[in-house]
């Protein structure tokens, strides 16, 4: 089978760390907007966003949330930023079995950012809507991206063609293809 390249749209949030003061109006937010019923509740243990702190040198870094993995990762790097030491886990963005962060307080179960995808829609992250200091930007941006066809969707696509066609027409051309070396 050979790979397709397609158009995929991503969507992200871009974080300006000089511009974070440490509000954290991200948190609240989120945390809201996530709670059952919608907006009933603002516990920021709950939310998708979390804004690490060094008051030593008034840095703020907002990390969203990112994929569940199951295993604790091996990288234990450490990062200088204007002379403070941080380890690797406070710019993670997974929930993972080694830390806290990001999982859901009562159940233990992670937490993802969903971009604030709900029903109905809306269009920019509360998170990004709510930062007053512009610290978070939202950004849609297409990419192309190369995808192997899954069996499944060959396989659909073979049921499709059988259907309209019949069977033996679509074995006779498989076996044409392959004696032809598949060009």
């Amino acid at each position: 089978m050979k790979s397709e390249k397609r158009k995929k749209v991503v969507k992200t949030i871009r974080i300006d760390v000089d511009k974070c003061n440490g509000c954290r109006a991200c948190e609240v937010i989120c945390s809201a907007l996530h709670a059952k019923p919608k907006y009933s509740s603002n516990n920021p243990a709950r939310s998708r966003i979390r804004v690490t702190r060094d008051p030593l040198s008034n840095l703020y870094l907002p990390v969203y949330a990112g994929d569940y993995t199951a295993a604790e990762c091996a990288g234990r790097d450490r990062y200088v930023i204007d002379g403070k030491e941080y380890g690797e886990c406070a710019f993670c963005r997974a929930s993972c079995p080694s830390r806290e962060a990001f999982k859901e307080p009562d159940s233990d179960l992670p937490l993802k950012c969903d971009l604030c995808e709900s029903d109905p829609t809306i269009e920019v992250p509360m998170c990004v809507q709510w930062c007053l200091a512009e610290a978070l930007t939202f950004e849609v941006r297409e990419e192309e991206v190369e995808e192997e066809p899954k069996p499944e969707d060959v396989d659909a696509g073979l049921t499709a063609l059988a259907d309209r066609h019949g069977w033996d027409k679509v074995a006779d051309a498989l076996r044409r293809l392959a004696k032809d070396g598949g060009s």
